[in-house]
């Protein structure tokens, strides 16, 4: 696996087993966020912006093919779907409601992981030379940056942090998610280390009164987005 973190959101009713995928997803190396009900996994997957969704579908306060219908609304996430239901028409429903895959209950664990990635194989983009948001450049390449025409020298840990926020623009990145990306999940530098690289990277990247890209949620985390 790559340094980058894979999260993956799994929303199940079923304690015994959610917790039982959790801890043979995370023996596997991924991220894994739980939800026990709809409504929970619907804000869970805006929240974070998994990498994959597994998707129980009996579920309290929203089942399973509302969820899907949902999420489909603004993003294209792999969803793999868990039921008890086999039948054709059921698998037809959960396929048409927008889910990638579909897992039926009892499951070999072996199965599962490989589907699992299948779908994170699926996922990934081709990896593009030069990232772009607005006047902004990135040359994965040569590392090169450039805000217009004006070429921007960075370290590499805010190479690594710029490269971050251009895979995922326009979404909110809490400080836990970035911190885990970019300095690993058993950190325990300063506690300050974040935003002490946010400032650094903003100075660089907004010289010349360029505008802000780089906007910070209270609270929450940071995103790259058009100035408001």
């Amino acid at each position: 696996m790559s340094n980058e973190i894979t999260n993956i959101l799994l929303i199940e009713d079923e304690k015994d087993i959610a917790r039982f995928i959790e801890l043979e997803l995370t023996c596997e190396g991924y991220k894994v966020h739980v939800a026990y009900d709809g409504m929970q996994g619907l804000m869970s997957a805006r929240q974070i912006n998994p990498d994959l969704i597994i998707l129980d579908r009996m579920l309290p306060q929203m089942n399973g093919i509302e969820v899907c219908k949902r999420l489909r609304q603004s993003t294209d996430v792999p969803i793999l779907m868990l039921t008890a239901k086999g039948d054709i028409t059921d698998k037809v429903e959960g396929l048409d409601a927008g889910a990638n895959d579909y897992l039926v209950k009892p499951f070999n664990l072996d199965e599962l992981l490989a589907r699992v990635r299948v779908q994170l194989r699926s996922k990934k983009p081709f990896e593009k030379t030069i990232m772009e948001f607005m006047d902004l450049h990135l040359d994965t390449t040569t590392r090169e940056i450039k805000r217009g025409d004006k070429k921007i020298n960075l370290s590499p840990k805010e190479y690594d942090l710029l490269m971050l926020f251009m895979k995922h623009p326009k979404h909110v990145l809490n400080r836990e998610r970035i911190l885990e990306n970019i300095w690993g999940w058993d950190f325990e530098g300063e506690d300050n280390v974040l935003e002490v690289y946010m400032h650094s990277l903003r100075e660089k990247i907004e010289v010349d009164g360029k505008p802000r890209i780089l906007q910070t949620i209270r609270g929450v985390g940071y995103v790259l987005k058009e100035p408001t």
